[in-house]
């Protein structure tokens, strides 16, 4: 049994009900809000959060009475995460259903999301800002002003994305200590010095 059930007691209601701790409700709740704001339907983000909280793999038809979902739109939040590399099938002993955990190191959560992200948004982003600085640049019609702004939006996005690629090769300890550094790191660079 998972933490997640053990907690929630005997009952098997929905989320919205009394049956999860308070806390464990809203983290669920919140995570789901959250995925509708990265692109992807409330109920991935809420099961993504179960899995993330439970102990111990569990069924998609455990987690579809758990959070009051119908079984098919577990199924198909179960595919879209495992598409995200954020949920795996776990083989359990004598029981011959599928079962599934969560990723649960949070600096891997991250970095599967921005990888998905990037590869759904920034990469199409960047590869139409190159065809339209190039159209421009060979089309009279188009301002210089408007070139120029094409271009800086295209050179800003490349960076962004250079950035990004310089960033996954940081090892992990180091990535956590820039993080908490935040804007003192920026003391550290040659003529960032305000008076």
């Amino acid at each position: 049994m998972t933490e997640i059930s053990e907690a929630a007691g005997e009952s098997d209601d929905s989320v919205g009900s009394d049956n999860l701790p308070e806390a464990l409700e809203s983290f669920i709740l919140q995570w789901g809000e959250m995925g509708g704001r990265w692109g992807v339907n409330r109920s991935i983000g809420q099961i993504h959060a179960f899995l993330f909280l439970a102990d111990e793999p569990v069924t998609a038809d455990h987690i579809a009475e758990r959070l009051g979902m119908a079984r098919s739109n577990v199924s198909n939040s179960i595919r879209e995460l495992l598409g995200w590399n954020l949920v795996y099938r776990v083989p359990v002993r004598h029981d011959r259903r599928e079962h599934f955990e969560a990723e649960t190191d949070v600096w891997e959560i991250a970095a599967r999301i921005a990888d998905g992200r990037k590869a759904r948004e920034i990469d199409p982003a960047l590869a139409t800002l190159r065809r339209c600085v190039g159209q421009a640049d060979a089309d009279g019609r188009v301002s210089p002003v408007a070139r120029k702004r094409l271009r800086d939006m295209m050179e800003f996005t490349a960076a962004v994305d250079h950035w990004y690629a310089q960033m996954q090769s940081v090892p992990k300890p180091k990535r956590e200590l820039m993080l908490r550094l935040g804007a003192k790191i920026a003391s550290l660079i040659p003529g960032n010095r305000t008076g």
